[in-house]
């Protein structure tokens, strides 16, 4: 069956329910959008702020628009069903409203996104062995 242009189905979205904690020990739970094509994480302003994550470096970032724009670069302890681990995270300006969850994250705990199931799924981890 030949498919139209006017077929096509729209990418679906994504988002997963994690619990993000900083320096202090406190924990918020945040809903992050899982964003396969970002290579950081990124948390909103409203929630790097009161788990007083403190920036680490500034990274410049293009946008998907073109636009560069530098944001503070630090890290975070991250909890999933699937486990828990340190990330990188990008500290988002006020008005970064949305948490997403970038490839580094995702590679970090084995995982890619299947977009066809807009599910994330066991990455096919591959281990080199020299004789």
């Amino acid at each position: 069956m030949k498919q139209e242009p006017g077929d096509l189905q729209r990418v679906g979205i994504t988002y997963v329910e994690g619990s993000v904690s900083g320096p202090t020990g406190e924990t918020m739970k945040v809903n992050f959008l899982v964003d396969s094509g970002a290579k950081y994480s990124l948390l909103p302003h409203v929630v790097w702020t009161r788990l007083e994550i403190v920036p680490k470096r500034r990274e410049r970032f293009q946008l998907a628009d073109g636009t560069i724009v530098g944001r503070p670069v630090s890290e975070c302890r991250v909890e999933f069903s699937w486990g828990d681990g340190h990330t990188p995270v990008i500290l988002g300006d006020p008005g970064d409203e949305i948490a997403l969850l970038g490839a580094v994250t995702l590679e970090e705990f084995g995982l890619v996104l299947d977009p066809l199931r807009r599910s994330l799924q066991k990455a096919r981890l591959l281990l080199m062995r020299i004789a």
